[in-house]
């Protein structure tokens, strides 16, 4: 596997996700080459990210929470293909937080426990009356590193 620039050590990188979101390969997300089609994987780190933050216990109540967390940047780096009907593991990981900001990571794991793509990601925390970054409290850090690994270990930048 070729191995993005945010990965050091492949096999302790991936050892550290633990939460995951399972789905499975609809016909309406193949392409006309039978296989996922490459923004798919974009909508199912969404999905993915959004469970994950429910289950740390945040954003329950989407359009009503005053702080709300929106994506800065994400990037996907394909490893092979996946085929209609394949199911697979959409995993997510707290990598680093910033003031306001935090990294994720994203691995998508199929049934034979191969690594079929992996992603990163920076979401910011902002105000929603405002639109300006707000700092992520210890609280939410605390709460988005429970389902990572422990919160000591989590990098700040």
């Amino acid at each position: 596997m070729r191995k993005p620039n945010y990965i050091e050590d492949i096999e302790k990188w991936s050892a550290e996700f633990s939460y995951y979101w399972p789905v499975t390969i609809r016909f309406s997300e193949i392409d006309m080459l039978g296989h996922l089609n490459n923004t798919v994987t974009f909508k199912y780190f969404e999905e993915a990210r959004i469970q994950f933050l429910r289950e740390c216990g945040l954003k329950k109540e989407w359009g009503k929470d005053e702080y709300v967390f929106v994506v800065a940047d994400l990037q996907c780096d394909y490893v092979q293909q996946v085929f209609y009907e394949e199911s697979l593991r959409i995993y997510v990981k707290t990598v680093n937080f910033g003031t306001s900001s935090c990294d994720l990571h994203y691995k998508a794991v199929n049934e034979k426990e191969e690594i079929v793509f992996t992603g990163r990601g920076t979401i910011v925390q902002i105000e929603r009356s405002t639109g300006r970054a707000v700092p992520i409290s210890g609280e939410v850090k605390q709460a988005m590193c429970g389902n990572s690994r422990d919160q000591s270990e989590i990098p700040r930048i």
